[in-house]
């Protein structure tokens, strides 16, 4: 049996740490997590940790990413030195998920490095949520868990789109279809996607095609992750050539990488949906709308510290979290 629960965080997102502690009702642990003048990351427990059941909470997102994943790393190493009875890497959003396959000449699988790396670090388990692409879980050595931030969009959304016969969902993502797909369902909405072709390695992308009915009044756009914008702007634009003007944008990362939120927010849309996995860009615009996923992520770290079922998460009726709205 493992000593107690205990959260530790790095630099990437604190605040989501703190409100995982506040859910769960226990203090956020005590350890340096900084850099030397010379750029090295120096990584110090500064309270016992023998035997006890460890999460890390490090979100791999921001400007500072490869930062980010080498201070998860260092700690791993730091409690598997301290003799933690279990570490788990908590992820709320993984890094280099497009990065999935060899898809050009002479290229890495960069996800299936960095989930080799989290197990060789010293994690016993990961926890995230809405991966790029499910198999990412299979590049881990290791078990683990992977969250879904659906059911909280779901009742964001219920309200006002459940059943409409004058909405549809767009997924600007073929690869994205099968979740986006599920939701359409869930909201009991049409659904149309976006065929697009990727210029170069730049982010720029070009719709190819658009397959499904966008003939509605109103639209959501969902998808797992908006980095540039680039390609939620085009499907923003397709959109408006057909007359749909009512139209509202959803994502679970809000990476947002430059301009990204100042444009989209220009671009004519209701408002942008998203989840606080990583940190939005501050001044935060009017139109976002952030739903805070740590009560889920809270309750999942506790049913794997009591090694209940986290699947029932999603499945029971019974299990109902708050909806929080930033």
């Amino acid at each position: 049996m493992f000593r107690g629960l205990s959260v530790y965080t790095g630099n990437a997102h604190p605040e989501f740490a703190k409100d995982v502690c506040e859910a769960l009702n226990v203090p956020l642990g005590r350890a340096d997590v900084f850099k030397f003048p010379n750029g090295e990351i120096f990584v110090q427990i500064k309270e016992n940790a023998r035997e006890h059941d460890v999460f890390i909470v490090q979100t791999l997102a921001g400007p500072n990413v490869s930062d980010h994943i080498l201070e998860l790393l260092i700690m791993l190493d730091a409690f598997k030195r301290a003799s933690a009875g279990r570490i788990t890497a908590v992820m709320p959003r993984f890094a280099y998920g497009r990065s999935d396959k060899k898809d050009q000449p002479r290229v890495p699988i960069t996800a299936r490095l960095l989930a080799d790396l989290v197990g060789l670090a010293g994690a016993d388990r990961f926890l995230t949520m809405d991966l790029h692409q499910g198999q990412i879980q299979g590049f881990f050595s290791i078990p683990g868990d992977e969250l879904t931030a659906f059911l909280p969009l779901i009742d964001y959304f219920g309200a006002d789109y459940a059943g409409r016969d004058d909405a549809v969902v767009v997924v600007p993502d073929l690869g994205f279809a099968k979740k986006g797909r599920n939701f359409a369902e869930r909201m009991r909405l049409p659904i149309a996607f976006i065929e697009k072709r990727r210029l170069g390695n730049t982010g720029e992308s070009q719709i190819v095609d658009i397959v499904g009915d966008i003939g509605y009044r109103r639209a959501i756009i969902i998808d797992d992750e908006i980095d540039t914008g680039m390609t939620v702007m085009n499907t923003i634009d397709a959109l408006q050539e057909r007359g749909v003007h009512d139209i509202v944008v959803a994502c679970v990362h809000a990476v947002l990488s430059g301009d990204a939120a100042a444009r989209l927010c220009a671009s004519g849309i209701r408002e942008l949906v998203t989840t606080d996995t990583v940190p939005i860009p501050t001044p935060r615009h009017e139109k976002i709308r952030v739903l805070s996923v740590t009560p889920l992520f809270a309750e999942s770290m506790r049913r794997i510290h009591e090694g209940e079922s986290i699947g029932a998460l999603f499945t029971s009726p019974t299990v109902q979290l708050p909806l929080r709205v930033r």
